[in-house]
């Protein structure tokens, strides 16, 4: 399937920097709270993520990432979702995130 540019534009996927993140024992699937600001337009945003294969809490903080913050809210577990962590699935399914390097301002948006 073929999409417009137009189209392309409307994902807004934008730099973040991890600020906060936490364990998430009550999600299904092993997961961690995770916090990332998204510069002064957008502000911190908090999400679920189902990363904890390849990464800890540690390895988090302070790594620019990519977040989807136009997709709207979903509550995981009790736990309100404000954008989507980006990643590619390695060959056994745990999720690789998307990263930035060299580093980006926060808030950037993804062209």
């Amino acid at each position: 399937m073929t999409i417009t540019y137009d189209e392309f534009n409307q994902v807004d996927l934008r730099s973040g920097t991890v600020v906060k993140v936490e364990e998430f024992p009550r999600a299904k699937k092993p997961a961690y709270k995770v916090w990332v600001d998204f510069g002064s337009e957008i502000g911190v945003k908090q999400t679920s993520a189902q990363v904890t294969v390849h990464y800890t809490p540690e390895t988090l903080l302070g790594r620019q990432v990519v977040g989807c913050v136009n997709l709207g809210e979903k509550n995981i577990a009790g736990f309100l979702s404000e954008f989507l962590l980006v990643g590619f699935p390695d060959k056994t399914g745990a999720i690789c995130l998307v990263t930035v390097e060299p580093s980006v301002p926060n808030g950037e948006k993804l062209f």
